[in-house]
């Protein structure tokens, strides 16, 4: 009766060891590949790239139109007087000037709606997953670049990215 006993406190003892064991198992995620191939990640992708290149086309317009100004500038150097060749010089720096800032404020603004798309997808993906892990029973998820080796069958992303897909289909920009 004693070996008996002693042999189900081993056995149930194994089995509360192997069900803590496996509730432990540290399951990961690809952060940045659900944030750039969800679907409200490729749309927002989408949209950012577009209209950073309408953005760039428009300052390349213009950089070849103060290049022809430029050029028909010094053309004129020696028909004109050299203040209005200094005046027309320092009104072409000023629209070099502006031209500048306003690349710079294109790519600022790209940069800062790619940043709050970030933290919109960031914001709909958290439940996301604790909802997830709450299903699953599942204690802790890793981001997989924090990783140096780990099994497939540990990936979690496919079925984050599904679910997330399932939630959103797009992220507010502006």
């Amino acid at each position: 009766m004693k070996k008996i006993s002693k042999i189900l406190l081993i056995i149930s003892f194994l089995t509360i060891y192997n069900q803590n064991l496996s509730a432990e198992l540290p399951f990961y995620l690809d952060f940045k590949f659900i944030l750039n191939e969800s679907v409200a990640g490729k749309k927002a992708q989408k949209d950012l790239k577009s209209k950073l290149e309408n953005g760039l086309s428009e300052i390349s317009k213009k950089e070849k139109n103060l290049q022809s100004e430029e050029k028909k500038i010094i053309a004129q150097k020696k028909l004109i007087s050299e203040e209005e060749y200094k005046k027309k010089v320092t009104e072409l720096r000023k629209k070099v000037i502006d031209l500048q800032k306003g690349k710079k404020n294109l790519l600022d603004s790209v940069a800062k709606q790619r940043s709050k798309a970030r933290v919109e997808l960031l914001k709909n993906l958290n439940p996301v997953i604790k909802t997830y892990m709450e299903e699953k029973k599942i204690r802790y998820v890793m981001d997989k670049k924090s990783l140096i080796l780990a099994d497939e069958s540990l990936d979690i992303t496919q079925d984050i990215i599904k679910r997330l897909n399932n939630k959103i289909k797009s992220v507010k920009l502006n």
